[in-house]
């Protein structure tokens, strides 16, 4: 069972064994001889809803929904393949969906275009056969090749009902002429148009089943296969395209996933990752890491570090930490002696997708909070209404007006009025969109400043 990863094993004083689950959910057989024991590990937070969590972060305009017909008590791989071959059925319902296919082979008589080269270099001299590339009007197409591919991934998982087997079966009759995926290739990517719109839900979930990871170990006699998801990891792709959609249309930027960098100057320490980033150009705006746990009274130790380290590398006074938790109210902490202020979110995974976009937009709104010249203020939602790059006012855009010095943070009375005019000099070839940024950036810093700017170094 330690094999499969999805739980880990211990033995009690008594010789009972205890099995404990982590992150992983899913469901694995294990064939010691004559012997065969299935286990499943079902997430808490439902079948329907993690489904949903994995189309999401995929395609979000089609998952909208949680899907049709499950429960929360069902295990994972069963609701797998009850819903795939529901809607598979209902896709291949009108037909199976032909189109064109190039193809090229050798053949005994001339079809399609001639391979000139190919020809000459496999066969000089020959005559026959000759190397042909022509379009094909088959079933042997992406689309019907992903369906067979996760429907003879599901075949070899355990705990499927006769029922459900007997309609994959019927699939695959149905796709005898369709040749399957190589093992290990990356999936194709399909363009949905109004011949294959018909296929989408089956195929959404066909890149759900082929993107789960599979467990095979052999040991001896023993053999353990699998199929599992690890809910780390779904949580935390769901989160960056959340993140992103609800970011990125408000405010405007770039949210990343998995930026690569190095806490050194030279680059010697290893590299990190954090989860996800807001950046505006070259600048990063807001740093966030996701936790699929329970932070308890207080944020993890770990957690804590692991953040300020990501605020220190990338020069930010705000650090965000969202944690998959019903219980976790939002929470700010300021860190001693480093000035940066650690934001703690929660997030109730569970509850209906209304109430679950909202907690995703209060936190967008409270990412959006930056820092500009020491005074936080809130990024202006109308720089979304614009195509080019978001622009906030920054240290290299100020730096030209001789009262802002970049390397200590020094700020005069007048310095960021001035440095909005030179601010404004400086992009005027952008057009009147650009003035428009820069005018509301250095409005809005204006009114977020309370009292003289400080003639000493700024405090981070």
């Amino acid at each position: 069972m330690a094999a499969t990863k999805l739980v880990e094993t211990s033995l009690t004083l008594d010789g009972r064994l205890l099995l404990r689950s982590g992150s992983l959910v899913g469901a694995a057989r294990i064939i010691a001889g004559d012997e065969q024991t299935e286990l499943h590990v079902r997430p808490k937070i439902g079948i329907a809803r993690l489904l949903w969590l994995l189309g999401y972060a995929r395609d979000p305009r089609g998952w909208r929904n949680d899907p049709i017909g499950l429960t929360h008590e069902q295990d994972l791989v069963p609701a797998m393949a009850v819903a795939f071959a529901t809607t598979t059925a209902q896709a291949l319902a009108p037909g199976v969906l032909q189109g064109y296919r190039t193809v090229e082979e050798a053949l005994p008589l001339l079809r399609g275009r001639l391979r000139e080269a190919d020809q000459l270099r496999a066969r000089p001299g020959l005559a026959l056969p000759v190397e042909v590339r022509y379009d094909d009007y088959t079933t042997d197409i992406p689309e019907n090749q992903i369906l067979l591919s996760a429907l003879r991934r599901l075949h070899r998982l355990p705990g499927i009902p006769p029922a459900t087997r007997h309609a994959l079966h019927r699939i695959a009759a149905a796709l005898a002429d369709v040749t399957p995926l190589t093992a290990g290739a990356p999936v194709p990517e399909t363009v949905a148009n109004r011949f294959n719109g018909r296929y989408q839900p089956a195929l959404r979930l066909a890149r759900l089943i082929l993107a789960g990871a599979s467990v095979e170990h052999v040991h001896g006699s023993t053999l353990a296969a699998g199929f599992v998801f690890d809910l780390n990891t779904v949580f935390e792709d769901w989160l960056t395209t959340a993140v992103r959609h609800a970011v990125e249309t408000r405010y405007g930027g770039r949210v990343t996933g998995q930026h690569q960098m190095h806490l050194d100057d030279e680059g010697l320490l290893p590299l990190v990752r954090p989860d996800i980033t807001w950046w505006d150009g070259y600048r990063c705006l807001a740093v966030i890491d996701a936790k699929y746990k329970a932070p308890g009274k207080t944020p993890p130790r770990a957690d804590v570090y692991q953040m300020l380290a990501y605020c220190t590398a990338l020069k930010l006074t705000r650090g965000h930490l969202i944690y998959a938790s019903a219980g976790t109210k939002p929470v700010e902490y300021q860190l001693t002696g480093s000035g940066v202020h650690l934001v703690v979110h929660g997030l109730d995974l569970s509850t209906p997708l209304a109430a679950l976009h909202q907690q995703i937009t209060r936190i967008a709104e409270a990412i959006a909070v930056v820092d500009v010249s020491c005074t936080t203020f809130q990024m202006p939602r109308k720089w979304a209404s614009t195509r080019r790059p978001r622009m906030a006012v920054t240290a290299r855009d100020v730096a030209g007006s001789g009262r802002y010095l970049a390397r200590t943070g020094r700020l005069s009375a007048r310095g960021l009025p001035q440095a909005g005019r030179h601010f404004l000099h400086r992009t005027s070839s952008g057009g009147a969109a650009r003035h428009r940024r820069a005018a509301a950036a250095v409005a809005d810093a204006r009114a977020a400043r309370v009292g003289r700017a400080p003639q000493t170094p700024c405090e981070p």
